[in-house]
């Protein structure tokens, strides 16, 4: 199965091109405003590097969020192209999700953070178990404070991923059993695994039901047409 999968709901925008092997190709740029003039060059260099044309693909993963309003209505806006050009399923993925796939580790609980920014992040908590992680609990914007209340009255040992440096250095500072670790950013690869399992389970939804995960509404309105670039699925 080859896939595409782009990730721009972080600061850290990349793109992989992922068969039955692993990662064939990907390319990934830390820029949290650049995503949209990322994405389709960062496409196209995949598809020369790895060989691949748009119609070799069989599915298209996209992070949709949460994270970033501008990055995520980018990815989701390119997704949906190349899907459509070339007629294949496009697989929603939570960043979320994918950084806490991202998180190495034996036995803790796994936090997965990504920055929303107005002194919030979305968080999720996740079980290790082998060949991946699954969801343990549902993902909520939470602040500092409520965050470290949180970890302090979870006695099982954690894992904290994903962006906690956007938090206060008092946050975390001191809580027993508490670990920080990596990925920092959700990874493109990591979206298209997790699509992966999706497709082979036979639960690619439809097209229209591909919307953005923002967990509250934006500060701005960003109009779609803005992100449709033209690329060689066009």
């Amino acid at each position: 199965m080859k896939i595409a999968a782009i990730e721009s709901a972080t600061a850290a925008s990349s793109v992989a091109l992922v068969d039955a092997t692993g990662v064939v190709a990907s390319a990934r740029r830390i820029d949290r405003r650049g995503h949209v003039g990322f994405l389709v060059p960062a496409l196209d260099f995949c598809f020369s590097q790895a060989g691949w044309a748009p119609g070799d693909l069989d599915a298209v993963a996209v992070d949709v969020g949460p994270g970033l309003f501008s990055g995520i209505r980018a990815g989701i806006a390119t997704a949906q192209a190349v899907a459509g050009a070339v007629g294949v399923p496009l697989i929603p993925v939570s960043s979320l999700d994918a950084v806490a796939l991202g998180a190495a580790t034996g036995h803790r609980r796994i936090w997965a953070l990504i920055d929303v920014r107005r002194g919030e992040v979305a968080a999720g908590a996740y079980r290790p178990v082998p060949g991946g992680v699954v969801r343990d609990g549902a993902a909520e914007l939470i602040g500092p404070e409520a965050l470290r209340a949180t970890l302090e009255s979870d006695r099982t040992d954690a894992l904290v991923v994903g962006e906690w440096q956007a938090l206060p250095a008092a946050t975390l500072r001191g809580l027993h059993g508490v670990k920080t670790g990596r990925p920092r950013y959700p990874a493109a690869a990591a979206v298209a695994d997790i699509a992966r399992n999706r497709v082979e389970k036979g639960e690619a939804p439809h097209p229209d039901e591909v919307r953005p995960r923002y967990m509250r509404e934006p500060d701005v309105t960003i109009n779609w047409s803005d992100y449709r670039e033209e690329g060689p699925w066009a």
